[in-house]
């Protein structure tokens, strides 16, 4: 297959099992369209979904997964750790091969064009198919989250970009863009005070968080309160609690690498544990929320290895892999299997290599 796109839908759904079954029922009916993952999180109250193939046929796909969204999930019951204000609550585009990222743009405007005339859901364009500068960061886009969505749709300023200004109570909106492999991966922390997590995230990610006094009171200047800039380009991150059969409750920072090449997941790793064991708080492992390219775990791989001095000669790629795995901690939360979360491996095993 000469061009590929992968499609990362995420629904607001986290806990049953037979929305995600829908979800993926109607993705694989599409022909020239590969389910690669299903990845829920109770917690979170969330699924990602990953799905690549040629671009009419993507398309097709995350149409027919948004009518499942519709007939399946209300909003108006939703309760979950993870920012969100839509039954499918953002619908992004990666080019994979033989697609640029303007090729995806335009199939996020298709897909945003289609939902808003044919199911009259409102839809945002963002990331590389935002309609403006300001709508470019799906944080903004999705700000005041599902309980702001009324007041949102009535200001002039933020009338959808598909679709009809009017707040849809059972689904809410939909963020459709485009984008370059995102890497959702989470930290896991061993302590249950979501606080000092998020004072972690806030440490790490780009934006940074409020400056505070020595009392804990946060600075002010003007009248806004004074920010301190993150160590980590091109990272969003934020502090949540989670529970899990079987193990007492924790926390993750969770992170979104937005480019793994500027940072890739072992320095967003290295730098939470820096900032955890300031705080006395062992970082345990991490993981991977759906797919991602192999080429940041071969990076993990050879700083690992590197900074252990124990590189070996004619290591394969699968032994760069085992490395960067062991050294993550990928296990601890939720089993990796290299072979289902790795793209290259998925798609080369449907044949399209």
């Amino acid at each position: 297959m000469d061009r590929i796109v992968e499609c990362v839908p995420n629904f607001s759904e986290g806990r049953d099992s037979a929305v995600w079954d829908a979800i993926g029922e109607a993705v694989s009916a599409v022909p020239g369209v590969l389910l690669l993952d299903v990845d829920p999180d109770a917690s979170y109250n969330r699924v990602v979904v990953t799905f690549a193939g040629e671009p009419d046929a993507v398309v097709e796909a995350a149409y027919r997964a948004t009518i499942v969204a519709t007939e399946r999930i209300d909003m108006r019951k939703h309760r979950g750790e993870h920012p969100r204000f839509g039954a499918l609550d953002v619908c992004p585009f990666v080019p994979v091969r033989g697609v640029s990222m303007a090729d995806c743009a335009e199939m996020a405007r298709s897909y945003g064009r289609r939902v808003g005339q044919e199911l009259g859901l409102p839809v945002y364009l963002y990331g590389g198919a935002a309609s403006r500068p300001e709508r470019r960061n799906l944080a903004t886009v999705r700000a005041g989250q599902y309980e702001g969505l009324p007041e949102k749709l009535a200001d002039p300023q933020w009338e959808p970009d598909f679709g009809p200004a009017k707040f849809v109570p059972t689904f809410g909106a939909v963020a459709a863009g485009a984008r370059f492999f995102l890497v959702a991966y989470n930290v896991d922390l061993a302590t249950e005070d979501v606080n000092v997590t998020q004072e972690i995230a806030e440490a790490v990610r780009q934006m940074g968080g409020k400056m505070k006094d020595e009392s804990g009171k946060v600075v002010m200047r003007n009248g806004k309160p004074v920010r301190r800039k993150g160590k980590l380009r091109m990272v969003r991150a934020m502090g949540v609690p989670v529970t899990a059969p079987g193990r007492p409750p924790f926390c993750q920072v969770s992170i979104n690498l937005t480019n793994y090449l500027i940072t890739p997941p072992h320095v967003a790793f290295e730098e939470v544990r820096f900032e955890a064991n300031k705080r006395g708080i062992e970082v345990t492992g991490s993981e991977v929320v759906g797919l991602l390219p192999v080429e940041p775990l071969l990076l993990a791989a050879e700083y690992h290895l590197f900074e252990e001095n124990c590189r070996r000669p004619k290591m394969t790629e699968a032994d760069l892999v085992d490395a960067a795995c062991e050294y993550l901690g990928l296990s601890d939360y939720n089993p990796f299997d290299p072979d289902a979360k790795i793209i290259e491996r998925r798609i080369a095993a449907a044949g399209w290599a």
